[in-house]
């Protein structure tokens, strides 16, 4: 019996360390060039394609964001990087030396979003709100 609970233990932890090791962070300058998708460029001048769920492409394609320092986590490929999914916080903004989340306002309703767009209740546009994680 206490094999058999040794082997359920290994089998569960295995695959989420391995889950963690492939994934990475990466820093780069945000591209948005018009009528194509958003890229990021890193050290070197590389471009990497951008992939993710509907709402982290709607803050990539954000244009306050255009040309943003961000650190991106994810799963990296030759053909790029495919960001985790937006409920992980896996997007970040680096400015003055600061590591600030990307999150959205609404002053009317003081809702907070992760993605932009209106606000699910006035229906007014969201500003940017760069925050210290700590702080969302």
């Amino acid at each position: 019996m206490k094999t058999m609970r040794w082997f359920l233990i290994v089998a569960v932890a295995v695959p989420a360390c391995l889950a963690d090791a492939a994934r990475t962070t990466v820093r780069g300058k945000l591209v948005q060039a018009a009528d194509k998708p958003p890229v990021l460029e890193v050290s070197g001048g590389r471009k990497l394609a951008l992939e993710g769920d509907e709402e982290t492409r709607a803050v990539l394609s954000d244009q306050r964001l255009k040309g943003a320092e961000l650190e991106l986590a994810g799963q990296a490929s030759a053909a790029g990087l495919t960001i985790d999914p937006i409920h992980t916080r896996s997007m970040f903004v680096r400015k003055k030396g600061k590591r600030l989340a990307i999150t959205y306002w609404c002053d009317v309703c003081s809702i907070r979003t992760y993605s932009p767009g209106v606000c699910w209740c006035c229906q007014e546009d969201t500003e940017l709100d760069l925050r210290e994680p700590d702080r969302e």
